[in-house]
């Protein structure tokens, strides 16, 4: 594939109501653009189980998106539910995404033990949920950004295997 769509889920009761606080966005963009991908679809929510859920839907029924990056809600908090979510909508895990995320994040803080990253594929689409702070956000993405494009042409049908 020549070019890589993704959406972008920031899920954060305070950046909902303060939007110019979110400075999740242009992290991605850059990291995004390594890979040749752009980001064609971003929102940010608050942290409420059944609005994620269904934004994540959403997002995975749409035609102009590979993937889905959600930033937020992955810590022990009582509304840190974007794991739940994402889990309730799954068809399956990738759970090495998420294990390489801790292996990666560990070298920088033991409290990521804390975080409860979910990595899956819904309707052909892959999701990958990540941590709510920017430095967490680019440390983790920078770090399984070159596997996403091989990940989401394998989800389109490309048969090639993956040894090559």
């Amino acid at each position: 594939m020549s070019e890589y769509r993704f959406a972008l889920l920031v899920l954060s009761d305070s950046r909902y109501k303060n939007p110019k606080d979110d400075k999740i966005k242009p992290i991605v963009e850059d990291i995004l653009a390594v890979i040749n991908a752009k980001l064609v679809e971003y929102e940010i929510i608050p942290d409420e189980f059944e609005l994620i859920k269904n934004r994540l839907i959403e997002f995975s029924n749409l035609e102009n998106v590979d993937a889905i990056l959600t930033s937020g809600g992955t810590g022990l908090y009582e509304r840190d539910v974007t794991p739940q979510a994402t889990k309730e909508i799954l068809e399956y895990e990738i759970p090495f995404i998420s294990q390489a995320m801790l292996f990666n994040s560990l070298k920088y803080t033991k409290r990521a033990m804390l975080s409860r990253m979910v990595a899956g594929v819904r309707n052909s689409k892959l999701i990958i949920n990540l941590p709510g702070s920017p430095k967490a956000v680019k440390e983790n993405l920078e770090y399984i950004i070159e596997v996403l494009p091989h990940a989401v042409d394998k989800l389109n049908g490309d048969t090639t295997p993956c040894a090559t």
